[in-house]
């Protein structure tokens, strides 16, 4: 199931629990028999879903709600010039050295996505921005942000959580409470978002979903896979509307 970055943006978008859960355990992000286990899994199927839909060499990349830099080191490695941000200094401390080790230049920020949008309108050629949304108290008014960052025809990549009996069944009571995968707390349902949500969000941010893919966990395998089923964990690719 999806485990969360930390959370992203200012004042009424940001979740302060939620930022302190993160804090907490940034220093074993990058074990992958930890609490981030799970995304450590699912990142090599979230950046298949991304690199067979846009072209990753040579374009610069902004990772939003980054975590300690598991998907941005990805990226990197994939030719992307990536900008990563999070508003977990811990989190971002974590990044930075890991990809200090690995010897990977990316541009690691404590910044809020508005700031960001602020700061660099219009001049990303595709924003990512994973297991994040499901966490802050106004999604849609942080798509708007994400959008504002994309050039004209740009591409955003967003991974969440449907909201029906099934992923509530799969995402709270499986993963949090019978297999344990995730902590407990980790995800409310109220705040998990249905397709038909996003879509809406996406249009009132002059964005248009071109593509949705499932995302399949199996806990016994401890693999992950991209399925056509979006009933409970599913990828998003957005496209910002080119200029007029």
């Amino acid at each position: 199931m999806n485990q969360p970055q930390a959370a992203q943006s200012p004042a009424s978008q940001v979740d302060e629990a939620e930022l302190a859960k993160f804090e907490a355990i940034a220093h074993r992000f990058w074990d992958p028999q930890g609490e981030f286990g799970t995304l450590h899994t699912l990142n090599p199927a979230r950046l298949a879903f991304i690199g067979e839909r846009t072209s990753l060499r040579g374009a610069r990349v902004a990772d939003v709600g980054c975590g300690g830099g598991l998907l941005a080191e990805a990226l990197t490695r994939a030719g992307a010039s990536v900008t990563a941000i999070d508003l977990a200094p811990s989190m971002i401390e974590v990044a930075k050295l890991h990809a200090a080790g690995e010897r990977l230049q990316i541009n690691y920020r404590v910044q809020s996505v508005e700031s960001l949008a602020t700061e660099a309108t219009g001049t990303f050629d595709v924003v990512t921005c994973m297991e994040m949304l499901e966490h802050l108290p106004d999604a849609a008014q942080v798509v708007s942000e994400l959008s504002r960052l994309l050039k004209p025809n740009g591409s955003l990549f967003v991974s969440t959580l449907n909201r029906n009996l099934r992923s509530f069944m799969l995402a709270i009571v499986g993963a949090e409470y019978v297999t344990q995968l995730v902590p407990r707390g980790t995800h409310e349902y109220e705040r998990m978002i249905r397709p038909s949500e996003l879509a809406r969000w996406a249009r009132d941010a002059h964005l248009t979903i071109d593509e949705l893919g499932g995302l399949e966990y199996n806990p016994i395998t401890r693999s992950a896979r991209l399925t056509t089923d979006v009933s409970v964990n599913y990828l998003a690719h957005l496209r910002r509307a080119e200029a007029e």
